[in-house]
């Protein structure tokens, strides 16, 4: 009983906080247990439409100057994250199985005279997903991208390019029925 009233507590705080954010706006949000948000006090804008769900163990950063736009009757499952340093829009009616991934940066880094990656510095590009959209579990989506509307991207897919309205994408895998001797 005690632990159903700490969550309780828990979810009411986040919503508190988030409110009292100058550059947060949303309404009629439904969050679960031990979600993160990580909100600069400079950012341009983080929007969440009407009737918008989130689930348990959700993941949100948004860095200074940087804009989140999430739309109407958006649905994110268990243990999501968005990475956002430059732009990411997220259309109405979109819903997010568990786990999915959006980063609209990667880290810099060069090869040449030797190889070296860079810790904190970045180079992003904003990512747009349309409305109608189903991110399977397990979806990562990299930097640049655009997924049109009407879009379903199956489990496991890394987005790395465009995705045209009215397209299916599915982790495709071969299967090769191979018996199994001596245990190799």
């Amino acid at each position: 009983m005690a632990f159903k009233i700490f969550e309780k507590i828990q979810r009411k705080n986040q919503i508190y906080l988030l409110k009292k954010h100058k550059k947060v706006s949303f309404k009629d949000l439904k969050i679960g247990n031990y979600n993160h948000f990580v909100l600069h006090h400079d950012i341009k804008k983080f929007t969440i439409g009407n009737s918008a769900s989130l689930r348990n163990f959700i993941h949100i950063f948004v860095q200074q100057n940087a804009s989140l736009e999430i739309g109407q009757n958006f649905f994110m499952n268990n243990f999501c994250s968005i990475n956002c340093l430059e732009s990411i829009s997220i259309g109405d009616n979109t819903l997010f199985g568990e786990n999915v991934k959006l980063y609209d940066h990667n880290h810099l880094y060069e090869t040449s005279p030797s190889f070296k990656v860079y810790p904190d510095k970045f180079k992003t590009a904003p990512i747009k997903i349309g409305s109608n959209c189903w991110l399977g579990s397990n979806v990562t989506v990299l930097k640049g991208v655009t997924i049109g509307d009407n879009c379903i991207i199956g489990a496991g897919c890394v987005i790395y390019k465009d995705v045209s309205p009215n397209t299916i994408i599915m982790n495709h895998q071969d299967l090769i029925s191979k018996p199994v001797t001596n245990g190799l």
